[in-house]
């Protein structure tokens, strides 16, 4: 018997073409879904109904035997399906895989692949359309061929069931078009080892479902539309990238929400975005840049929203932006950790004139005045936040101060017929700073000070009551010039986070009687959660070699250093180390409990100190202090209040406002 050539499956070529806007809508019959639903295989559902009325149409109406009856190989016999679904059953004979020319196939393990994909066609079965069917899917399904056909041939032993199939080809290549964030040995790694064998579509798809992924983990809006298999198996891959059209900025008024004219300049909010023109829509980015536009502190609200431009893949991006009020005037206390005694302890005053965004470029100006009893602050700083022209986002800060401060840290314990020493400062200086890795920024700066010590009756003084020498000069006052380099390294912005920081300033002797010195400083801190509380180990130490004056040696002792003594009280040197350990807890609300043991040295330097301060005022050089604390959040930053005692047996009170330094 001839073979029945108008019978045959045909399953879709490999090339998967996009679907159209005119095209007409897929049938809802069940189709293979080996890719992604961006390259739809609804067509091969199609032709498979096609040739499947085709099949039935020209199949031998031949009897077979019911399905839940033994069938003798022979004998045939009228039947319907046993399901009740009306369809007639063919008894085949003979189940066989060959090529398309109905030859052997080269590859047996290729035969074997699309033998083992058949479940419902094996010899002396009877079968229904729908069975030959949902076998020529399985066999598509496989992913190792391009075609299959079912081919029917009367026999005279019955009917010879024949799959035909076309291997894919052989993968030589892969060519990726339109791909210009996905790193190209993402793609080689995929296909390593596939160079060689036979194209399998499952791993295609794999691939395709591994790129969108990719896209999809860093927020980037992209996939793959487009696959085919050109001549000499080369792999084509079409990948389709949202791309940043344009960027509008759009100001909104705080309080109706309406537009209006903002005060910033659009290019001043512009170049802090690193998302720009041209580039691939990253969400990711895009919220990166919201929170770098709000920590300029000129803008309440920002929201990004993107807008499809046509039919193109390109989005505009809409930035809508609430300013925060510039600046103005304000009042405020404080506390100064030079005063120990009297019934108003360290309590200040402070009147401040500041501008958030200055020219709206978000230059800051900040004036301010702070007195307290023996205290007096005058500071003016002008900050650039990012220099106009630069790339590297490198500061820059010009500063004017004139101080008057205790000197109780270093020349405390006085003479009760003595008044309080003072020491005053007028100082003056740039520096800029800049982020050279991620997590660390570094800054270079030159400051000029012209600093001397003074009495009660603000008069020029060299000496104190004990004889120490108070300048290094020996004048009323000492004049340097400093060259300054400071790094610092922080986790995150959590202050239980890592942080390390490295400080070096040196003295410049450009004329004989500036003071010529070096001193290097470095802090760390690291936290753990332990549980529901939380330890905060802490270390610092510094040591200063060269002719400096007494009042800039390192003081120990007080809230920010060895808790449980007065400030100061423990020593100074030109040399320190402070160590400290604190666990925490939280108790409820905003409250928060406390346990805390500190220690601190001079580590002999004492003595070492120009007129030795420490030692005529006979401090120890070394001590430790422990105790326990709460603290309360406030928009201040938390409230400190601690108990602490000494290894002196002393006991001692201490509030501050804000983190240990």
């Amino acid at each position: 018997m001839g073979r029945n050539r108008d019978v045959r499956f045909v399953s879709s070529g490999v090339k998967l073409p996009s679907a159209s806007a005119s095209a007409p809508a897929p049938s809802p019959a069940p189709a293979p879904a080996l890719l992604s639903a961006a390259l739809p295989f609804a067509h091969i559902g199609r032709a498979f109904d096609a040739a499947a009325r085709r099949l039935g149409a020209c199949l031998p109406r031949v009897p077979v035997a019911r399905a839940d009856t033994a069938v003798p190989p022979p004998v045939r016999r009228h039947g319907k399906d046993a399901g009740g679904g009306g369809e007639e059953r063919v008894l085949i004979s003979e189940v066989a895989v060959r090529g398309k020319d109905g030859e052997p196939l080269e590859r047996p393990e290729l035969e074997a692949a699309a033998a083992a994909a058949l479940r419902a066609c094996r010899p002396n079965a009877a079968l229904t359309v729908r069975e030959v069917q949902e076998d020529v899917h399985r066999v598509v399904e496989s992913g190792l061929f391009r075609s299959c056909m079912p081919v029917a041939v009367d026999t005279r032993d019955g009917i010879r069931l024949v799959f035909e199939v076309e291997p894919n080809q052989d993968f030589h290549g892969l060519v990726c078009e339109g791909a210009n964030m996905l790193p190209s040995k993402f793609l080689e790694d995929a296909f390593r080892d596939r160079h060689g064998k036979i194209i399998n579509i499952r791993h295609l798809d794999q691939v395709i479902k591994s790129v969108n992924g990719w896209y999809q983990e860093r927020g980037l809006t992209g996939l793959v539309s487009y696959a085919e298999i050109l001549s000499g198996g080369i792999l084509r891959l079409q990948v389709s990238e949202a791309e940043v059209n344009n960027i509008n900025i759009r100001f909104l008024d705080r309080r109706t929400g309406e537009p209006t004219v903002g005060k910033t300049q659009p290019e001043t909010i512009l170049r802090q975005l690193t998302t720009k023109k041209g580039q691939a829509y990253n969400r990711a980015q895009v919220k990166r840049d919201v929170e770098t536009i709000l920590t300029m502190g000129i803008m309440e609200d920002v929201t990004i929203i993107p807008q499809p431009v046509g039919d193109s893949n390109k989005v505009d991006l809409v930035m809508n932006l609430v300013e925060r009020p510039s600046g103005g005037f304000s009042a405020g206390g404080g506390i100064s950790s030079g005063i120990t005694n009297g019934p108003l302890s360290g309590l200040i005053g402070s009147f401040a004139y500041s501008n958030r965004n200055v020219f709206g470029r978000n230059k800051k100006l900040n004036l301010s005045l702070e007195r307290g009893q023996i205290d007096s602050i005058f500071r003016l700083n002008f900050t650039d936040p990012w220099i106009d022209g630069d790339n590297k986002r490198t500061s820059r800060t010009v500063m004017v101060q004139n101080s008057r401060t205790p000197g109780t840290l270093v020349h405390g314990g006085d003479h009760p017929d003595h008044g309080p020493i003072t020491i005053g400062r007028v100082t003056t200086g740039v520096e800029y700073s800049r982020p050279f890795r991620p997590k660390w920024s570094g800054t270079l700066g030159l400051i000029f000070q012209h600093a001397g010590a003074r009495d009660d009756k603000s008069n020029p003084i060299i000496r104190d009551f004990y004889n120490s020498q108070l300048t290094a000069s020996g004048n009323a006052y000492d004049d340097t010039l400093l060259a300054k380099f400071e790094s610092i390294y922080t986790d995150s912005g959590d202050h239980s986070s890592t942080m390390f920081v490295f400080n070096v300033e040196q003295g410049l002797p450009v004329l004989p009687e500036w003071l010529s010195f070096n001193r290097v400083t470095a802090r760390l801190r690291q936290g753990y959660e332990i549980g529901p509380s939380r330890l905060l180990l802490s270390a610092s130490g510094g040591h200063v070699e060269g002719n400096f004056p007494p009042h800039e040696a390192f003081a120990i002792g007080g809230t920010n250093s060895v808790r449980g003594y007065e400030e100061g009280a423990v020593g100074s040197g030109r040399s320190y180390a402070v160590g400290s350990g604190e666990v925490s807890c939280r108790m409820f609300g905003p409250l928060e409990g406390v346990v805390f043991g500190d220690y601190g040295s001079d580590l002999g330097s004492g003595p070492k100190v120009p007129g030795d301060p420490a030692g005529a005022r006979g401090k120890p050089g070394s001590g430790y202090g422990y105790g326990v604390g709460v603290r309360v959040d406030s928009p201040l930053g938390p409230l400190r209040l601690e108990y602490a005692f000494n290894d002196k047996q002393a006991r001692r009170f201490h509030f501050a406002v804000g983190y240990r330094n």
